[in-house]
């Protein structure tokens, strides 16, 4: 998609000099942009302040969570859609010497916005016109840069091979930029590990406007922006990866039961299976509240979901074998191409391949006002505890919650918890995903959606790991810690920072004292640097 910019270029700056900024250091940051800019008509036509008419359109085009966009939702002063390298070198330039941060946005599915807003003064750079994607199939690698989505990426690789695909997810419109930089899970990541252990080179803008790649920025960074999340380290152009074998034909059912279907005792059977099904098996399964066939009364459902690399001849009698409580027939089956499951895990499987192409497609499955969080399980929960957490459901803020539960093992049991920042490996049973949504007309309530979703994470904790709770990167959630505005401390970040990172964190803060010591590439969950007792440095 391309959005309308302004070509009456001798106007341009001038018009935007005009503008009643809060200070005139924001005037000075535009006019430093186009001083730094080596085509300067060229970079004016990727800027966007309030006062374009396309401000508005261009900064909603990717907002996954309305959440975050209110009136009272602070705005970035400036928008900038690069078209060449040199546009974000001068972006980064331009904020350092004008004290603006910067945040940036490939998709727009950080949970909690922070591609899109900040509570000090910033400007965003949307990486939107950077999503090339090139396949090579002879040598089974592509290079996608960061502003491509999943969609996009899986399209093209789809049109030169039916036998490659990459392990990423299954929302099509979610970023590649942001969905790799912290680690990156999908219907494959049992048998090939996660989007994160499949790339194998990157270009990156540091803080000082230098392009590097592996060689160049060396293992040790390359390292940390494979898992460590995005905003830390510099901005990713773009990733090459190793593309995967995948046969012609792979199989997918969904089968549901309620709570008179003894579907808690399918799911607590569940937990002792699922991490040790076979490495070509993805399985999960879902609870949402709806109706009941007696008496219409609400109920609980439960919908297990699962992929396997193979036909329906092999699938089924593995399940009856291995999961025979299940219950799992050949009609509860059906055979497709890898790229049409995900048409099918993302419930648009009536919709032609090119839906994959549309990035502000707005997806069925995910409420247009949501809170998420997240857990790791390493034990099995007891049938009462279940029942507990089946209870929830009860309450009227779980009219649209779902609660997602994706079996680990495979391949994840044998990549060590250091191979990059992501380490959530061995010893997971699964992972939970609470999301709670609700629509427009009740986002004056948001605060009672919120809070449910904190009593239920709250009720679980016994259930979950421990010292510390663990949390997925991409399921980002402030509840579990943030940096303060002004001078953050390794002891403050550390509080999210283990949850999210183990012991990775460490290494990830010692990265980040190396490339950006100043903390320039900084939001409320970004890695800080180290700071000496003999000079500290504002961030």
């Amino acid at each position: 998609m391309k959005f309308s910019h302004f070509y009456i270029l001798p106007l341009l700056f001038a018009s935007i000099f005009s503008l009643s900024w809060a200070t005139s250091s924001h005037e000075d940051f535009l006019h430093c942009l186009s001083l730094r800019s080596n085509d300067s008509s060229s970079i004016s036509k990727v800027i966007y302040t309030p006062n374009n008419s396309s401000y508005s359109s261009v900064l909603e085009s990717t907002i996954r969570n309305l959440r975050f966009s209110t009136t009272n939702t602070p705005k970035p002063l400036v928008i900038v859609t690069p078209l060449s390298t040199s546009h974000i070198q001068a972006t980064i330039y331009c904020s350092r010497n004008h004290g603006l941060q910067i945040r940036t946005r490939s998709g727009g599915h950080d949970f909690e916005g922070l591609s899109y807003v900040s509570e000090v003064p910033f400007v965003v750079i949307d990486l939107v016109n950077f999503r090339s994607v090139d396949v090579d199939v002879e040598n089974r690698v592509a290079w996608v840069q960061s502003g491509a989505v999943l969609g996009e990426l899986y399209y093209r690789i789809a049109e030169k091979s039916r036998t490659l695909a990459f392990p990423a997810g299954t929302c099509h419109t979610v970023g590649t930029g942001g969905y790799f930089t912290g680690g990156g899970y999908g219907l494959l990541f049992r048998k090939y590990g996660l989007a994160a252990d499949n790339i194998i080179d990157a270009q990156l803008i540091d803080v000082n406007g230098r392009i590097l790649d592996r060689k160049s920025m060396g293992e040790d960074l390359f390292w940390a922006i494979r898992g460590g999340g995005g905003g830390s380290f510099g901005i990713v152009l773009a990733w090459k990866l190793n593309l995967v074998s995948i046969p012609t034909t792979v199989t997918v059912f969904t089968v549901s039961r309620t709570l008179e279907q003894n579907a808690i005792k399918l799911i607590h059977r569940w937990q002792y299976i699922a991490h040790e099904l076979p490495d070509e098996i993805y399985s999960s399964f879902s609870l949402i509240r709806a109706n009941s066939s007696q008496d219409g009364k609400k109920t609980v459902l439960a919908s297990f979901n699962s992929l396997f690399l193979g036909g329906i001849d092999e699938l089924v009698p593995l399940m009856q074998k291995r999961f025979p409580e299940l219950g799992l027939v050949k009609e509860d089956c059906i055979e497709m191409s890898w790229i049409e499951s995900i048409l099918y895990f993302g419930q648009i499987q009536n919709e032609s391949l090119e839906i994959l192409l549309d990035r502000n497609f707005r997806s069925p499955i995910t409420s247009p006002y949501y809170k998420a969080k997240s857990d790791y399980v390493k034990e099995p929960i007891p049938e009462i505890g279940l029942r507990g957490l089946w209870s929830r459901f009860s309450e009227e803020e779980a009219e649209s919650a779902v609660i997602g539960f994706f079996a680990y093992g495979g391949i994840m049991d044998e990549i060590p918890e250091t191979a990059n920042p992501f380490p959530h490996r061995a010893g997971n049973l699964y992972k939970i995903l609470y999301n709670v949504g609700w629509q427009e007309e009740d986002n004056i309530n948001s605060e009672r959606y919120i809070s449910w979703a904190r009593r239920v994470y709250s009720y679980m904790s016994s259930f979950v790991s421990k010292s510390p709770r663990e949390a997925y990167i991409n399921y980002r959630d402030l509840d579990i810690g943030t940096n303060n505005k002004g001078n953050t401390s390794y002891a403050q970040a550390s509080i999210w920072g283990r949850k999210y990172f183990k012991n990775n964190f460490e290494r990830l803060v010692r990265v980040k004292t190396m490339i950006d010591p100043e903390n320039f590439f900084r939001h409320e969950q970004s890695i800080p640097p180290l700071v000496s007792s003999r000079k500290k440095i504002a961030h």
